[in-house]
């Protein structure tokens, strides 16, 4: 397969939670892939400003709150003229026992986890659907599919498996329309959702030694796994969950 097959030169990609970790990894390479993004997040963090500054033209920054998904998407039409790529990875996490979970964490877990890429996923399938191609990727987590330890996170769990089953049940629906729709799910990255579990001792220990491999991730492998899939490369690949977790969950 010739490398230029995970080329994206020319596309427009939308990527939720891009002012840091796994987004900002993937708004970073898609543009040396090509592309041209708009990236979203709660802040404009200084890993922003150097992507704008490094990428000038390329690049345009949008807070998410209080932009609707609506208003994302048509910002992405008005600034670059198309949408090509969706990437919904902006997440939250909470641990806690599950019979002292309240319903304000619940809810906020739900709204990040879930139900925002749902919106913004519907709004970006309707210029795709007009183009008559596109690629949604939802970042999902090996939560989705493992009781995580030594954490007690039902609600994230809960939330990473409604999202694989939705990239599951909208790929079927899409794939006649050339919408390829992916979910990648990550095991553990060093990032800033991951940083106070790294930085407890006995936290570390089990999730290094439940990880074959041995380490954890950093985000740039989590970004060249989102770029085959928003690629080319993997225009015969939809409706499936790729595992990128140094095997985490082979055992």
């Amino acid at each position: 397969m010739p490398l230029g097959q995970f080329r994206i030169d020319g596309k427009t990609a939308l990527v939720t939670g891009g002012n840091r970790g796994i987004g900002h990894a993937i708004a970073r390479l898609y543009l040396e892939a090509g592309a041209r993004c708009l990236v979203t997040g709660r802040s404009r963090t200084p890993q922003v400003y150097a992507l704008t500054d490094a990428n000038p033209g390329s690049v345009v920054w949008l807070a998410a709150d209080p932009a609707t998904p609506d208003a994302l998407v048509a910002a992405a039409l008005d600034r670059f003229g198309r949408l090509d790529i969706l990437v919904n990875n902006a997440g939250v996490a909470a641990n806690g026992p599950f019979h002292d979970f309240d319903d304000a964490q619940l809810n906020h877990i739900m709204g990040v986890n879930l139900i925002a890429p749902f919106r913004i996923a519907r709004a970006a399938v309707r210029p795709t659907l007009a183009q008559g191609a596109g690629v949604i990727l939802n970042i999902g987590s090996i939560s989705a599919s493992v009781a995580n330890k030594p954490q007690d996170q039902v609600a994230y769990n809960a939330s990473k498996a409604a999202v694989h089953q939705m990239t599951g049940v909208m790929a079927n629906e899409y794939a006649s329309r050339n919408i390829r729709v992916n979910a990648l799910a990550p095991g553990y990255v060093i990032s800033d959702m991951t940083a106070g579990g790294i930085a407890k001792a006995d936290w570390n220990r089990v999730w290094t030694e439940n990880t074959p491999m041995g380490r954890f991730a950093q985000p740039e492998e989590m970004a060249t796994c989102a770029l085959f899939l928003c690629s080319p490369a993997s225009s015969y690949v939809t409706g499936t969950v790729l595992v990128a977790d140094g095997g985490y969950t082979t055992h």
